[in-house]
């Protein structure tokens, strides 16, 4: 901070999200939010012990300047290590987008997982539901209205549109060059990006794939 003062600069801040995928509860399936510790406190947990173990998704919107069509993303995010375990981007907010984003973690991790979410349409339709139910997937969603309960994602999103969305000139970018580059950023997320990590007491830096190769996680 002080840094910033004696340059006269300012941290970039994230946008306040205008997409939102909530279509009300009638008729549509919900499920317990497993990650809310204590109600009264506020109180949750965003951990886990192993990798595979607990994720959370959501889905946000990119706004391209030249480009009518708007940019959904939607990622698994592990709470283990915030490794990006499988994502879908395309230029709809459909049950394709979340479907194919859910096959992607299945396969990764091996299905049996908690998987956490808003109440968005995607996650209580019957297909949704059935999907998670073929795989093991234990299903968690947010309170009504309540987006700290799904913390971890929008924290996730916060770090990709400052790093990566905001303060760059997007004119002239068409929504498929825009979604290149997104998976490139992503990539990088995973395997080019240092985390501080505590082990042992002592906080490391690392790689989120180089830290599960160093520890025996990953091939």
């Amino acid at each position: 901070m002080r840094v910033l003062r004696e340059e006269g600069l300012e941290a970039a801040r994230p946008r306040r999200r205008r997409y939102s995928s909530y279509a009300g509860e009638e008729g549509r399936a919900c499920a317990p939010n497993l990650l809310l510790v204590d109600a009264s406190r506020d109180l949750h947990d965003f951990s886990a012990a192993a990798p595979g173990e607990t994720m959370v998704t959501d889905v946000t919107e990119f706004r391209l300047p030249d480009d009518a069509r708007k940019v959904y993303l939607s990622p698994v995010i592990d709470l283990y290590d915030g490794d990006v375990v499988s994502f879908s981007a395309g230029t709809s907010p459909s049950k394709a987008l979340v479907s194919e984003m859910l096959a992607g973690a299945v396969a990764a991790a091996g299905g049996g997982f908690t998987l956490h979410s808003d109440r968005g349409w995607h996650y209580r339709t019957p297909d949704w539901v059935a999907a998670c139910g073929s795989a093991g997937v234990t299903r968690s969603m947010s309170r009504k209205g309540h987006s700290p309960d799904n913390a971890a994602c929008e924290g996730f999103f916060g770090r990709l549109k400052v790093e990566f969305f905001h303060g760059r000139d997007w004119s002239g970018w068409r929504a498929e060059e825009f979604i290149a580059e997104l998976s490139s950023y992503i990539r990088w997320y995973r395997e080019g990006r240092l985390k501080a990590f505590r082990e042992g007491g002592r906080t490391v830096y690392d790689t989120i794939r180089g830290r599960r190769e160093r520890l025996g996680l990953a091939a």
